[in-house]
């Protein structure tokens, strides 16, 4: 056994640059895992100021000088921040609350509509079975209120440090832009010379994540606002809280889809019951779903890695389960990375010495 672990330390870790390209990645995830919860403003910052640059760099290939450029693209993050938190997120929250009221009401209906399937199919469903159904869904909902009554008092702490976050944030992203070049150099200093491998990781990685997470929000604005009209237009109910939940859906392909498919269903029903409206708005977010799978992604994500459905679905699992939300939105790059490091790890580290000699 130590044997076979020696030979298969030569093969993989004989090379310097492996080792180098093993200790940086060792270190991130380790700084990650365990002073994530600590450093979550700084990565924020620098995850923003990030997808930032590459609006600063084309503006700055049109002859607007650095500084300006980052005034420019700072003013229109900040604007856009400012909308989400005085405009979006209090409609948001009122159109959820409103949805939590309707949720008896709705649970009412559903036990009806059970009923009557007692009373059309007696032999597959009884009444005693209908009502223990509906209560169990009853006391279900009952502890899930109390639940998320509980974590609302609990959360009064955590929107002081969202407060902070809202002021940290900003002054971090607009330093990391102004000053990128200068920390940026700082933070090499500390790095070994000899980082080819590094380097190759990270040129790979440059190129792909940042079109992936910056295409990923405009998919996110699109599909979103393109569901909200077609909600709005068909006269459907909580429709701006149903277009945000189908535009967060993209962040996890596949699975998303299917997911929130579930309360537009439900809602729909509820309001319009098995009727042509239902059918033609199930129509409408077939359509949409069709379009952004089959021509809005290829166009936006023309650049990126080809990744197996399995690896994508194995990566949410994996990051998700570290990082919670964070970890499902940053799985795709992720997946990414791994896939980089071992394209890019030394192939000669992996041939046998007869290989070599021949």
């Amino acid at each position: 056994m130590i044997e076979l672990l020696k030979t298969w330390y030569q093969r993989n870790f004989s090379d310097p640059q492996a080792m180098i390209l093993a200790l940086l990645l060792a270190i991130g995830f380790v700084v990650v895992i365990f002073f994530g919860n600590m450093l979550a403003p700084l990565l924020a910052s620098v995850v923003i100021a990030y997808l930032l640059e590459g609006t600063v760099a084309k503006l700055q290939k049109h002859g607007v000088g650095r500084l300006w450029a980052v005034v420019a693209v700072f003013s229109l993050f900040m604007a856009l921040l400012i909308f989400t938190i005085l405009g979006l997120i209090p409609l948001l929250s009122q159109q959820l609350s409103e949805l939590v009221r309707e949720v008896p009401n709705m649970v009412a209906q559903g036990q009806q509509a059970l009923l009557s399937l007692h009373e059309s199919y007696p032999t597959f469903f009884s009444e005693e079975q209908v009502r223990e159904l509906m209560s169990g869904v009853r006391s279900d909902l009952t502890g899930f209120g109390q639940s998320v009554l509980s974590r609302s008092i609990a959360s009064i702490p955590a929107l002081v440090t969202v407060l902070v976050y809202l002021i940290l944030v900003p002054i971090m992203v607009f330093f990391f832009l102004k000053d990128k070049f200068a920390i940026v150099e700082w933070f090499t200093s500390y790095l070994p010379e000899k980082r080819m491998l590094a380097r190759q990781v990270w040129q790979e990685m440059d190129l792909q994540i940042g079109n992936y997470i910056r295409g990923k929000i405009l998919e996110i604005i699109i599909v979103g606002t393109a569901t909200y009209i077609a909600f709005a237009m068909m006269g459907l109910n909580y429709a701006p809280l149903l277009a945000a939940l189908v535009g967060l859906s993209v962040l996890v392909p596949y699975i998303g889809a299917a997911v929130v498919t579930l309360p537009v269903a439900l809602i729909a029903y509820f309001q319009w019951g098995l009727s042509s409206e239902f059918g033609y708005l199930i129509l409408v977010y077939g359509i949409i779903q069709t379009l952004d799978g089959n021509v809005l992604v290829p166009i936006l994500f023309s650049e990126a890695v080809n990744l197996h459905p399995v690896a994508i679905i194995v990566s949410v699992l994996v990051f998700g389960g570290f990082w919670g939300f964070w970890g499902v939105f940053f799985a795709i790059p992720l997946a990414t990375l791994v896939k980089a490091v071992l394209n890019a790890w030394p192939k000669a580290a992996h041939l046998s010495p007869h290989s070599e000699q021949a």
